[in-house]
């Protein structure tokens, strides 16, 4: 007994652990374990496949999104969102780079967080709305193709 006292065990949860260590692309961790880690959220090195393809899906309408959003200009349109309006303005047909960025890396985040509560219901309410979105646009080219000019 005399030997466990004089031992000094070191915590290793003494320092949080690292944005980026050997975990971030080796770890194990899929799910969170414990009831209360599950209702108060936390990360996990593993994601499933069904997100993954969720956000390649967002990813995938977003590009079209713009290219739709091209077209439509193109026909005469305008675009009636400001930040998106300014974009064109200054990139000209470029702004997709931009556009294309900002969402894979809002994207990339909530992927992180996706083992909060409200997350999953945001990802899913914006692969909804892009879905919307694209079907609104391509019926809108299909009626400018359908119209003489």
């Amino acid at each position: 007994m005399e030997n466990l006292d004089r031992r000094k065990l070191r915590d290793r949860r003494e320092q949080p652990t690292p944005g980026l260590s050997r975990y971030s692309f080796w770890g194990r961790r899929r799910t969170l374990r414990r009831k209360t880690d599950q209702e108060r959220g936390g990360y996990v090195d593993w994601y499933g496949p069904g997100l993954f393809f969720l956000l390649l899906l967002i990813v995938a309408l977003n590009i079209l999104d713009a290219l739709c959003t091209l077209m439509i200009l193109e026909y005469g349109a305008w675009e009636l969102n400001p930040l998106v309006r300014s974009a064109i303005g200054l990139y000209g047909d470029k702004f997709w780079v931009w556009k294309f960025a900002i969402v894979s890396i809002c994207l990339l985040l909530l992927c992180i967080h996706i083992k909060f509560k409200p997350i999953k219901t945001i990802i899913v309410t914006i692969g909804s709305i892009y879905t919307g979105l694209v079907l609104y646009e391509v019926s809108l080219i299909i009626y400018k193709l359908k119209t003489p000019p």
